[in-house]
């Protein structure tokens, strides 16, 4: 058994997704989520910065004792996750990998979709891995910015989020497409949107869901797991906590406990 906290960590609040599939999965287990506000977002920074952002926040978050660290954003996961695993000895996993594996098990006629953000997009993050284990697979692949803005501001459901879903996902409409991939942490929260306008039959992966069923397996084949019936989930953050309080709810479902700043450059 092991109760050291499993740490997590985002550019802003989008990664609090990927704790509440933790949370689900592992309800014993204590999470540290680290927000780093201050900086959001990492989309228009350099390889380098990510890295070294990336590299802090870890730093951090094994000072605080975690045993594994979850790098909940595509645009570190993408960037900087081999750079880290090569810097520290804990278990360090991305959301990349999970989704792209997903959706290869998920996926019947071999036609993928991704949805994202514009840098995660332009990355081809998410295809790169995807052909790299499975050379005829047709990606299709699609930035939704509005999305996140969406999710945040709570229009999750209504004619407006619908006509900008509608207007997205005209390509992927087009296509043949049967598993799409939500390659950012914000879209999760507009699923119900999203499968209206691709139909019930669509396979979503949720790149949250998918790295905390990774996370569990680890936890399990190392005998990681904590012995407590119930974990917590604890929140720092790199700017002024107040708004990040204000949009927790709508990305975590468990109780969180008081959001804290901290200073990590």
């Amino acid at each position: 058994m092991d109760n050291r906290p499993i740490g997590v960590f985002d550019s802003g609040i989008g990664g609090l997704t990927v704790v509440n599939s933790l949370a689900n999965v592992l309800p014993g287990e204590t999470i540290l989520y680290v927000g780093d506000t201050a900086r959001v977002p990492y989309g228009n920074k350099s390889s380098d910065r990510i890295q070294q952002f990336s590299h802090e926040i870890t730093q951090w978050l094994i000072e605080q004792d975690c045993k594994m660290v979850v790098v909940a954003c595509n645009t570190a996961s993408s960037l900087a996750l081999d750079y880290l695993k090569s810097q520290f000895s804990v278990s360090i996993i991305g959301v990349i990998s999970p989704g792209v594996n997903s959706a290869i098990q998920a996926t019947g006629n071999q036609n993928i979709g991704v949805l994202g953000t514009q840098a995660t997009i332009h990355s081809d993050a998410y295809g790169k891995q995807l052909r790299s284990i499975q050379s005829d697979i047709t990606v299709v692949s699609q930035a939704c910015p509005l999305f996140v803005p969406l999710a945040e501001e709570g229009w999750v459901e209504g004619d407006v989020p619908l006509e900008i879903a509608k207007s997205y996902l005209q390509p992927l409409q087009k296509s043949k497409v049967d598993t799409v991939i939500l390659g950012c942490t914000h879209y999760p929260l507009l699923k119900g949107i999203i499968r209206d306008v691709l139909g019930a039959d669509i396979n979503l992966v949720d790149s949250g869901e998918a790295t905390a069923d990774v996370v569990e397996s680890i936890i399990v084949k190392n005998n990681y797991a904590s012995d407590n019936q119930h974990g917590g989930i604890h929140c720092f953050v790199t700017d002024a906590p107040d708004s990040f309080d204000a949009l927790a709810g709508r990305f975590v479902h468990a109780s969180i406990s008081a959001t804290t700043h901290i200073d990590i450059s």
